[in-house]
Formats: structure tokens, sequence, C-alpha cells
């Protein structure tokens, strides 16, 4: 059974050690509600606790408020705020060194002050709801004007 909650993968990871895969879980759950806003705000509204790991505690503060965010729930969650979900040196996902400028650039709002660098859509998974839509990067960057026929 996939965790209902931001609390419970935080549970279920200090039994196991995996918070990763109960986070991919609870990302499955979450996109399934995908339009029933008051059961998705409630997914994320409770404070999950900390599992003692910096990056691990850091990036569920960015999953939660990525998620508010992005799917325009009602409001941010407090506890995404906690000074201790936002790191003091930075962290690439993936740490690939020759993807850390463009990383830079696309992180969402929600994970860059915590110096969490990733792709422009980081929760990204099968049963993520794609008919919403989804963040990219331009391949080229400014985009290429039409010069109209005769001049510029």
């Amino acid at each position: 059974m996939r965790p209902a909650s931001l609390r419970e993968v935080v549970e279920r990871a200090r039994e196991d050690g995996d918070w990763d895969h109960h986070l991919q879980n609870f990302l499955d759950a979450f996109y399934a509600r995908d339009g029933d806003l008051t059961a998705q705000a409630a997914m994320i509204a409770e404070d999950p606790g900390f599992l003692g790991q910096a990056q691990p505690d850091a990036f569920l503060g960015g999953v939660g408020e990525h998620l508010a965010r992005r799917w325009r729930l009602p409001s941010i969650p407090s506890w995404v705020r906690h000074e201790a979900r936002y790191l003091m040196t930075a962290m690439f996902v993936p740490d690939e060194r020759n993807l850390r400028h463009y990383l830079l650039c696309v992180s969402p709002v929600s994970f860059r002050p915590r110096q969490i660098f990733t792709g422009p859509d980081p929760l990204q998974r099968a049963r993520f709801p794609y008919h919403r839509g989804v963040i990219r990067m331009p391949l080229t960057f400014p985009p290429n004007r039409q010069v109209p026929a005769g001049g510029a």
C-alpha cells in the first residue's frame, strides 16, 4: 500500500532507510488523486517530521512546497519553511558535473533556495498527470524569432 501522506513516507523510511522509494510511491498516490485539491492538500499538510539526514529532510521540504505550488493547492504548508529543510551545501540531482550549469538554471523555485538543483519538473512519475503539461527548458534560448518577409 502506498503512503497516503508525506508523514507516512518519513515513518516508513525510519524503519528501512529507503526514503526515496517511499517518496516515489507517495507521488504515485498523490497523482492518482489529480483534480481533488482537498485530498491532495491533506496529503502534504501535516508536518512529516525529520529523518535526521540533511539532504532527505531538505528534499522533502522542497517536495511539499513544489507540490503545493505546481498543483495550485490552497496553501503551502508552514512546515516546509523550517530551517532544517534547507541545505548549507549544494545538492545536484542528478549529481553529474556536466549538468550542473543546466540544473542551476532550471531548478524550480521550491528547490533552489534549499540549494537543491534539479530538472524543471523533478517529481515526474509514470502516473504523473501529463495532460496538465510538463515544465521544460526550451532547447534553444532565446527562441528563434521569425523575420517577416521583406526585412527585419
